[in-house]
């Protein structure tokens, strides 16, 4: 055994088991000016808006771990190129804020996400409940303007809930802040209860998703946001239990993660601006089915990122 020791802990290697610190073992680094650099993963680790049960505050833990199993395939099937030499992504760690303090998370999440998008970089956040996406909009628009929405969830999340903190009203409250504009966005996997005749955005239930064609459902989405900037949501609930147990609120009929992927590939050459998946509550999960699921969707984010550079 040789005696000169590496100092330096490596961790963008392949390995499965060894420093599973960071996100697809990518570096931990808040550095924006990095050469070359194009996207920045982010954790927000905050559940006091569920409403079900809580534990996503694990979630971006989770899908780090969880990613470990994905750093081996040097190309993501069924891309045709290599991640790396296409996009240079960091893992920026994850926000801090007072402990209990949902006003703290809200400001600090924004001026995050803010900070981020004005230095032009691409932005894939893990949550976390869904109410983070409200400041991470906030932060977003302050770049690109108002957003077209393409929301991947079991619920609308436009509840006009009396709660100043919840992870069910953030839809609601986005278009009234002037963050997204409802005539270009879209809501994919509904299948709980909405106020349907005055509804602003389009809905493609989780039944019409599994009835028609995934190119259907892509045409769908692409008419309806067009050229706008887009910002991706995606609740992990979306997924049927079957391959997402491990979240506050799962709704059983939902798509799953083959169909899922399906869609997002087709809309991979749309002006999507940002990404997020939250809702991952590793506490209920099982053999890290939806850590699993939440690290492949933003890998997918990744590559579909890359293939339009």
């Amino acid at each position: 055994m040789s005696d000169a020791i590496d100092k330096t802990v490596k961790l963008a290697d392949d390995s499965t088991y060894a420093n599973i610190f960071s996100y697809m073992g990518l570096p931990l680094s808040r550095d924006l000016d990095m050469v070359g650099l194009d996207a920045v993963v982010m954790g927000i680790p905050y559940d006091l808006g569920t409403s079900g049960r809580a534990g996503a505050r694990s979630g971006p833990n989770g899908i780090r771990q969880a990613s470990a199993n994905l750093r081996w395939e040097e190309r993501r099937w069924p891309w045709d190129f290599c991640l790396n030499e296409r996009l240079r992504a960091i893992d920026y760690g994850d926000v801090q804020f007072a402990s209990g303090d949902s006003e703290d998370m809200l400001a600090q999440v924004e001026a995050h996400a803010a900070r981020i998008t004005a230095a032009g970089k691409t932005l894939i956040s893990l949550g976390g409940d869904h109410f983070v996406t409200l400041p991470l909009l906030r932060g977003h628009a302050a770049s690109h303007g108002k957003l077209a929405l393409i929301h991947f969830d079991a619920h609308t999340d436009t509840y006009a809930q009396h709660e100043k903190y919840d992870h069910g009203s953030m839809f609601y409250r986005a278009p009234r802040e002037g963050l997204v504009d409802t005539e270009r966005s879209v809501q994919i996997g509904i299948r709980t209860e909405y106020d349907r005749p005055d509804h602003e955005y389009l809905v493609i239930d989780a039944d019409q998703a599994h009835q028609q064609s995934v190119a259907d459902t892509v045409a769908a989405v692409r008419a309806r946001v067009g050229a706008a900037p887009a910002y991706l949501t995606f609740d992990i609930d979306c997924l049927d239990p079957a391959f997402a147990p491990g979240t506050g609120t799962p709704v059983v009929g939902g798509l799953s993660t083959s169909l899922a992927l399906r869609i997002l590939r087709g809309l991979a050459d749309l002006n999507i601006v940002g990404f997020d998946v939250v809702e991952v509550s590793p506490a209920y999960d099982q053999s890290q089915l939806t850590a699993l699921a939440g690290a492949s969707l933003a890998l997918e984010f990744l590559y579909m990122r890359a293939s339009r550079l």
